[in-house]
């Protein structure tokens, strides 16, 4: 910043800042934007996103069916992304604390809490000790890196 104000590079910079956080959090559309177009860029992001999101969590969106986008979108709208996996996590975590997550979601959820720690603010790490878990009427036990699901009435 010079002593008469911001320089030319520093007003683009703060003004591409401001697009940023509007297509990718929800802030409001920047003075000079036309709205109708960032929206139809926000919600590509969004279904780009989305369809990124599904490829690490199949049992989640095949759960949601028609409703995966239009609960993807509302959920993500307003959160800028950490991540297709992590940001998959976080739905899937706060579908089962609304009681809102089919079984099958329930059972990948799960597993990937065997699987891995995450602490919803810091990247996953896989665990390096033993872990339980439970999903509806599952079992999942982690040992040595491998995962187990066990269901009542079934045998190995």
């Amino acid at each position: 910043m010079s002593a008469d104000g911001p320089t030319g590079r520093e007003r683009l910079a703060a003004r591409q800042a401001e697009l940023v956080a509007t297509l990718v959090s929800g802030a409001s559309v920047p003075d000079g934007f036309d709205r109708r177009l960032v929206g139809v860029a926000r919600v590509a992001l969004l279904n780009k996103r989305a369809g990124d999101v599904a490829r690490h969590w199949p049992m989640l969106v095949t759960s949601l069916g028609a409703g995966w986008r239009p609960t993807f979108h509302a959920w993500a709208a307003a959160r800028p992304t950490n991540g297709s996996l992590r940001d998959g996590w976080d739905l899937g975590r706060e579908l089962a604390a609304d009681g809102r997550l089919a079984p099958a979601a329930a059972e990948e959820l799960a597993v990937r809490e065997a699987s891995w720690r995450y602490d919803g603010a810091s990247a996953p790490a896989r665990r390096r000790v033993p872990a339980l878990g439970r999903a509806g009427g599952a079992l999942v036990l982690q040992v040595a890196g491998r995962v187990r699901l066990l269901r009542p009435g079934r045998r190995g």
